[in-house]
């Protein structure tokens, strides 16, 4: 373990020293959409098969989040408040992703990606964990041998709202069974999950026992490319959504008509993860709704909505 490791969790364990006995065994997931470009025109899958590390984005400088990872941004402040002293440049910085303690099928936070990495268990040593995403400035966290003050917190979330991790429940007792029960379907959890963050890198070839991909990559390169990063590839059920039903509550009044403007220009009635990739690949195309940048964050929501309101195919 690095020592930026091992100083980021003994400062957590610090916080909360009497988190303990609880502990998770429940796997990291890092969702990511693999046909993303970064700035030298490669994919996101690209740079996963020819690097055989997984990079922030203080080093990708693209996010299925805020795009704030640089010195003096908000991404920076945050991992300041979080582990003070720990962390500076580019390098080095955590990883970030979902503790999955549902099992859920479309990994633990499917807002930042239609496919996931599956962590192997030995990730969980050198992880930390917040309630709720770093964005929010979290103030219970904990690791997975002192993971008392988060399952707390999760209970509390329970008792006050009547539902945590997007799945609902009665009381606490009847969620921690609905917790433990199979499932094979989507979670859908866009906003509620327990985040994670990585520390020491990440190599696919020691660290990930497995990707999940959106089934829309099947047959094509992408799939080939994922097939090279761990030693199982396994599908998702995915998301798809025809174009006419992407509503204009969620979003904005802009999301739906440049959801159809996609649909038309790609010769498709129904949306999905892979036709969306196609999309923000040219961002120039949609201009008549702004920038690359606002194009790139409202094609961000249409993928949202598919989460909350696409059907399996």
């Amino acid at each position: 373990m690095s020592v930026r490791a091992e100083r980021a969790l003994a400062y957590v364990r610090e916080l909360f020293p009497g988190a303990g006995p609880v502990a998770v065994t429940a796997p990291i997931t890092v969702n990511f959409h693999p046909d993303r470009l970064l700035a030298d025109g490669l994919t996101v899958a690209e740079h996963l098969a020819a690097d055989g590390v997984y990079r922030s984005q203080f080093e990708t400088r693209i996010s299925n989040g805020g795009l704030t990872a640089y010195a003096g941004g908000e991404r920076d402040r945050w991992e300041q408040r979080m582990f003070p002293g720990v962390y500076a440049g580019a390098a080095g910085r955590p990883i970030y992703g979902g503790l999955n303690l549902a099992g859920f099928a479309d990994g633990a936070s499917p807002r930042f990606g239609s496919c996931h990495l599956v962590l192997g268990a030995s990730v969980l040593a050198r992880a930390t964990f917040s309630h709720g995403d770093s964005f929010t400035e979290p103030t219970v966290f904990g690791t997975a041998a002192t993971f008392g003050a988060v399952w707390q917190a999760l209970l509390d979330e329970v008792a006050r709202t009547g539902s945590a991790l997007n799945l609902s429940a009665v009381s606490p007792d009847a969620w921690v069974a609905a917790l433990a029960e199979p499932r094979t379907g989507p979670g859908r959890a866009l906003d509620h999950y327990v985040e994670a963050q990585v520390h020491g890198g990440l190599t696919l070839s020691e660290d990930v026992t497995a990707v999940v991909a959106d089934p829309s990559f099947r047959g094509t390169p992408v799939e080939a490319l994922l097939r090279g990063l761990a030693p199982q590839v396994r599908w998702s059920p995915g998301f798809v959504l025809p174009a006419d039903e992407v509503p204009a509550d969620l979003k904005g009044p802009q999301v739906p008509v440049l959801a159809r403007a996609v649909a038309d220009h790609y010769g498709v009635d129904v949306l999905d993860a892979a036709v969306l990739g196609r999309a923000t690949h040219e961002p120039a195309r949609w201009s008549s709704f702004g920038g690359p940048v606002e194009v790139l964050q409202l094609l961000k929501y249409v993928w949202h909505i598919l989460v909350l309101r696409g059907v399996t195919p």
